[in-house]
């Protein structure tokens, strides 16, 4: 049933269901080994994908040369699989709910095509017990199969960094998990081939579930204890950047920073676990301590950034403020979760109503859409009461000290979210987390 031998050559393919951030470059690493149907509900990205461009911008038309994969919507083409990797988003909703509607959709489909002998892989980040207790259900009852007597389950957690080109998908270890030891086999052997980093073969589907969830829920909470500690040392008149290199020196000091926790991993997984927890009968504390920690960063900014400008002297409704950056983190075009739309939102609560927000890397259409703010295509046209460094593009890391200026009426208000420009600080009205 299940013979890797009849993948590598081709006898089989595998199809893989979700063509984002995660299942673009997992499906061209496998393309280079197996022949691969990549499958995707949204037609505007096949389109792009067939003419070998990524919509998101993550990889280039070379990383598509010497694949075996076919891009479609059609689900006659998926049926031609024998495994399935789903990699579909699993974001959660406007009560921080896990939304699991994708995964179901996904889940869905592919038991209409599903065979005797057929693997389905799951990589969507989800709850402990999500795979066996919600998708394993479905694909049975619409498939007439059975898990385990018919077909065979897998799940191995996804670990794409967007933007980050030395940790990519062949160069992470990849945890893996069946629904019994033949199948945990198969998935060690599968992604073996292609992951150059390691296997490492988690006991049962919920362990890796598990791992998955607590990988970011760690970085969350300790995040949320660096943003905790900032608003501390801002009350004493302390800078935070300077507290943390100097305990930084110590060697098992951790080096967490404090910052604006958005995007599709750390400032969603921990919802996952709390909502899994909270339907045990246990209501997690630091979890969700972390959580609200750091959901209300945006609003700390945006309050200091009022109170700078009325420091100042300046009206808040007509001060003019230059936001750079939009995309959840430097370097990528995601703007997903994107907190930097809550610090412009309590700026405007406020009654700060002239906001110009610049980002060279997101899609202003996209940003209209699901946020209903406008990007600027240029800001260096005027001066501005306050500049916002809230996320580091390459971009906008080389300034010069009058390059910054220029951007400023005086005094000179920037707030540097991150300390990139730390060491000129004495020169402004400097402000960081």
């Amino acid at each position: 049933m299940l013979d890797l031998r009849a993948y590598r050559v081709k006898e089989k393919s595998i199809a893989v269901v979700g063509l984002g951030y995660v299942g673009l470059p997992l499906a061209l690493s496998f393309a280079r080994h197996y022949r691969i149907i990549g499958y995707d509900i949204n037609e505007d990205r096949i389109l792009a994908l067939q003419k070998h461009v990524d919509p998101d911008g993550e990889l280039s038309t070379d990383d598509f040369e010497g694949t075996d994969i076919i891009f479609t919507t059609q689900l006659e083409h998926l049926a031609q699989a024998s495994t399935y990797i789903v990699t579909v988003p699993t974001p959660i909703d406007e009560f921080k709910k896990p939304d699991l509607s994708a995964l179901f959709s996904a889940t869905h489909t592919i038991a209409r095509v599903l065979k005797k002998g057929d693997v389905v892989i799951y990589e969507s980040t989800v709850y402990p017990g999500c795979t066996e207790e919600e998708c394993i259900p479905i694909l049975e009852r619409i498939s007439g199969l059975h898990c385990l007597a018919d077909f065979k389950v897998g799940y191995s957690p996804e670990r794409i960094n967007p933007g980050d080109k030395e940790h990519t998908f062949t160069r992470i270890m990849k945890v893996v998990s069946g629904c019994d030891e033949p199948t945990a086999d198969f998935l060690a052997a599968l992604y073996g081939k292609v992951v150059e980093a390691g296997i490492y073969k988690a006991s049962s589907i919920k362990v890796a579930e598990a791992a998955k969830i607590i990988e970011n829920t760690q970085r969350d909470v300790n995040i949320g204890l660096m943003n905790e500690l900032s608003i501390i040392f801002h009350s004493m008149g302390i800078n935070t950047h300077e507290v943390l290199e100097a305990a930084r020196t110590k060697w098992n000091f951790l080096p967490f920073y404090p910052g604006l926790v958005g995007g599709h991993c750390i400032g969603v997984d921990p919802y996952y676990l709390a909502y899994k927890a909270a339907k045990l009968g246990y209501h997690p504390q630091l979890i969700n301590a972390g959580r609200l920690m750091n959901d209300n960063m945006a609003a700390f900014v945006a309050k200091n950034i009022i109170i700078a400008l009325i420091n100042s002297g300046k009206d808040v409704r007509q001060a003019e403020v230059l936001i750079l950056g939009f995309t959840f983190k430097e370097n990528i075009t995601d703007t997903r979760n994107s907190k930097v739309a809550d610090l412009v939102y309590e700026l405007q609560s406020f009654g700060v109503k002239n906001i110009t927000i610049f980002d060279p890397h997101a899609n202003a259409s996209m940003v209209q859409k699901n946020y209903r703010l406008k990007l600027a295509s240029q800001y260096k046209d005027r001066q501005y009461d306050v500049v916002v460094l809230a996320v580091p593009h390459k971009e906008f890391t080389t300034f010069t000290e009058e390059e910054l200026k220029s951007l400023l009426r005086s005094p000179y208000i920037f707030f540097d979210l991150k300390s990139v420009y730390f060491s000129i600080r004495k020169n402004f009205n400097y402000w960081s987390l």
